[in-house]
Parts: C-alpha cells; structure tokens; sequence
C-alpha cells in the first residue's frame, strides 16, 4: 500500500467516494483537494481526512505517491499531465472528451508512468461473470449482444440542480458519458468492433440540461456477431438489461434480480447463477454495489506496486471514445464508420 499520501483532486461525488473506497482498503494517509470549502469541509468532517485548496502547494509540501482524479472529464487532462511530469501514478475517473491524449500517452510512455483510466463495470460480479462465460464459448457461437442501459439524470445527484455540474454540458452530458462507461467493459472483452453506425439525439427536456444529447443507440459489427447497445437518461427507472443469443443457449441478464439465468434448450430450463453483492452507499441506486469501485482502487495500486497490469490503459481508453466519435459522425454523416 502507499507509504506516503494519496492526493483525491476533486471532492464531488466520485471525489468522496473514492476517499471511502481507500479507506475502506486501510488507505489513511489521504489528502483531498478541492476549490470548494463546502466540499473540503464536508470531505474532512465526514472522513477525517486533510484537505487544501492549493494544489501547487499540497505538491511542495507532502511527498505524493498517487493521483485519484475526479474532477470533471473536460479538466482531467490538466492533472494528468502533472502527474506525468512529476512521474505520479495517477487513477483517472470515466473519459468522455480525449484532449491531448496522443501526446499523453506518448509521454507517459516514455516515463513509464502509470494512467488507470476508469474501468468501474469490468470489476461488477454480473459483468466477471458474464465474461468467464463468454470467454469459455458456454452458450455456443455468438450472433448478437443486447443490452440496455437506462437511467434518468436528474436522479444521479439528488442534492443538487443537474445545471450545478458538468453532465448538464453538451461535451460533457450525462447521456455521452455514459456511452464510453459502457464500452469500456465491452471492448476488454470482445476487442473494437470493425464497423459502428448509430444515432443520438436529445430526446426530452431536462431541466437544466437543455444542450445535451439524452438518447444513444450503437450497432456494433465484430464480423461474426453484432452487438445492440442503448444508452439513455431519460428512464425513470434505473435499468440493465441484456440478452446474448448464442446457438446453443441464451444468457439473459437483468441488474435487478442479482442473478444471471441461461436457458438451455436440452434440458429445457434456465440455469440460475447467484452472486453477491455490496449493499450501495446511501443515496445511490441499490445495484450500484460499492465493492465494484473498491476492487477498482485495489487494482490500480497493485498496478502503481507493479504486482499486476491494470485492466485498462490510456490507449485503450482512447479507443474506446474514437467509438463515441463515430457514432455521432454515423449520425451526422448518415454513413457507417469503419474503425
């Protein structure tokens, strides 16, 4: 573990909840940064944790062996490039926007230094599972891949106006971030697909977020098999759903029922496969199992110790929001974009 202090940049709602996840690994040498006093102030009476508003100054003064970056993706590459310069793993919280991310990943490269970008979903007991699956050929050949993932925005921070953070942004919206959180998870599995058409638009009024774009929808062709993936914030129920349709049985996956079933045509039947969760934080929806962002943060600072390889890399990371790219350029063009 960090012998020295961890630096949270940022103490909004992932900011705080990254500082839960470190302490719950036994992290306590933990300092978080942020320009707002009501947010450092709820940070250090909540947690009891250092925090500071200037971050040159937090740098001069403590010896730093980590980044957790949370502040908003249009800024993220600020802090990155620090973290390369001074040679700092640094964890970084979901992509939407990749400014300078080719010079980044050159020169982080050539530092060797550690970028994490987020991969929250890879480390979801249903997602592993569903994966070990998958991987193993149990449901025969593949010829398609549904899946839905739903929720509405104003719902993600109850306490606040959707106009008081970023997701209200046209680059930044709720709707095309989560489009990339997606696909990250799925690109670990099944690679870049060859080809991507789609559409996207802004479906509803939102209060607050009148610019963004609410509804995304993605056909993927991975040659053998297509892959169907809906992304919106307009359902006012919190949804995961997916069904993979293979020769020889079918998986069906719904976040609700903490199960995942397949059905297998020979006998008739749906095999039922349990697993586990951790309840989620109050205030959160309840699938939003708190273990999965913990085991994220174990990762990355096993990867900064080099005992094992992140799942997900600046590079990676990058292509997955060149897939974003191209459904919206599919869209607008009304062509499909070969990747």
């Amino acid at each position: 573990m960090m012998e020295n202090f961890v630096l949270i940049i940022g103490l909004g709602s992932m900011g705080k909840r990254r500082v839960r996840n470190l302490q719950a690994l036994g992290i306590k040498n933990i300092i978080g940064f942020d320009l707002k006093e009501s947010r450092r102030n709820q940070a250090a009476g909540e947690y009891g944790i250092a925090t500071t508003d200037n971050f040159e100054k937090v740098l001069s003064e403590n010896k730093i062996d980590a980044f957790v970056i949370s502040v908003p993706p249009d800024v993220h590459h600020i802090y990155m490039k620090k973290a390369i310069e001074l040679s700092i793993p640094a964890f970084i919280e979901a992509s939407v926007v990749d400014t300078d991310f080719d010079q980044m990943i050159a020169e982080a490269n050539k530092k060797d230094v550690l970028l994490a970008p987020s991969c929250t979903l890879h480390f979801h007991p249903a997602i592993k599972k569903i994966s070990e699956i998958v991987k193993n050929n149990e449901l025969g050949k593949i010829s398609n891949f549904l899946y839905h993932s739903g929720q509405y925005l104003p719902d993600w921070h109850t306490y606040e106006a959707v106009s008081d953070y970023y997701v209200s942004q046209k680059e930044t919206g709720g709707g095309r971030e989560i489009v990339p959180f997606e696909l990250t998870w799925i690109t670990l599995l099944l690679g870049i697909p060859s080809r991507v058409v789609g559409f996207f638009k802004k479906a509803i009024d939102i209060d607050g977020a009148s610019d963004i774009d609410d509804t995304y929808n993605l056909l993927m062709d991975y040659n053998s098999m297509i892959f169907n993936l809906s992304v919106d914030v307009v359902s006012r129920y919190a949804t995961r759903r997916m069904v993979i349709n293979g020769d020889q049985k079918q998986l069906y996956w719904n976040w609700d029922d903490n199960c995942i079933k397949i059905f297998d045509p020979l006998k008739g039947d749906w095999e039922i496969i349990n697993y586990d969760t951790v309840a989620a934080q109050d205030g959160y929806n309840k699938n939003i199992t708190e273990q999965m962002y913990i085991d994220e943060m174990d990762a990355f600072f096993k990867a900064a110790a080099k005992k094992i390889s992140f799942p997900n890399s600046l590079e990676k990371d990058h292509d997955v929001l060149k897939i974003l790219y191209a459904v919206e350029k599919s869209d607008n063009e009304n062509q499909i974009q070969t990747l």
